[in-house]
């Protein structure tokens, strides 16, 4: 009988949501009203009974229902923003996306969607689209405290992903990989370790060539250094801070 309450639970909360959406005419959001009490009345139970409170298993059967709402309503925004809000506690966070996505195509002023949307956006790390999907939402509900709370959540984690000191240092990473000098300097890294497996295996004589190619990389190292300087400087000295600051720190653990 309880994972039948749990169910009920789950359908009761879902009504009550619905009953508080504009899409619903006075006569219609009565009608969910009754629905909700005779459900309460029937197996007694009411939303303060907290304990019956969705697991994953009811989450992904109230995605299943609503899933079958917009098979039969395909142009009910708040069905798509419902689902997404389910996918998001499931993790589906992309799935959340395109869902709030589908929601905004149909309503373009519905801030709830937005508002879900820039929760999925930040737990995938895309806090500049969070930070505009916000926005928007803001624009839509100036008043929601909600929305200005994460707001301000996504804004402060794009500026720790764009600080110099995190980890949003910018440069381009295939232009990094292709650079000539950093592909020679991977060729004979991978020649040192080669060495080193061959003089572990067959003795000292099968090292012969180990200091040539040592030198050889860090000659390789010299060139790659230097052509990133050229490319990029701000970048260079970015790292040059991050590795000073590594040593003060070290040094300041060394001495306390």
């Amino acid at each position: 009988m309880s994972s039948v309450k749990r169910l009920v639970y789950a359908v009761i909360h879902f009504l009550r949501e619905q009953s508080q959406m504009d899409t619903f005419t006075p006569d219609e959001q009565e009608s969910l009203e009754v629905a909700i009490q005779c459900l309460e009345t029937v197996f007694k139970i009411t939303l303060e009974d907290t304990h019956l409170a969705s697991s994953q298993h009811l989450i992904e059967m109230f995605t299943n229902s609503i899933q079958k709402a917009i098979e039969l309503d395909p142009n009910n925004a708040v069905y798509y923003c419902n689902r997404a809000a389910a996918q998001s506690k499931l993790n589906n966070f992309r799935e959340a996306i395109k869902d709030c996505e589908s929601a905004i195509a149909i309503d373009p002023k519905y801030s709830k969607a937005y508002g879900r949307m820039g929760l999925a956006l930040t737990s995938v790390n895309k806090y500049e689209e969070a930070v505009t999907s916000y926005q928007k939402a803001l624009d839509l509900d100036p008043e929601n405290d909600s929305y200005k709370s994460n707001l301000k959540i996504a804004e402060q984690k794009l500026r720790d992903v764009s600080s110099p000191t995190g980890t949003g240092l910018s440069f381009d990473m295939a232009s990094l990989i292709n650079n000539p000098a950093f592909i020679s300097m991977v060729s004979i890294s991978q020649g040192l370790m080669s060495g080193m497996m061959s003089n572990a295996i067959g003795g000292p004589a099968a090292g012969v060539g180990g200091l040539s190619d040592l030198s050889s990389l860090i000659h390789a190292g010299q060139q790659f250094a230097q052509q990133i300087q050229q490319q990029n400087p701000e970048l260079i000295e970015q790292l040059r801070n991050h590795i000073r600051s590594r040593y003060l720190s070290g040094s300041t653990e060394e001495h306390s």
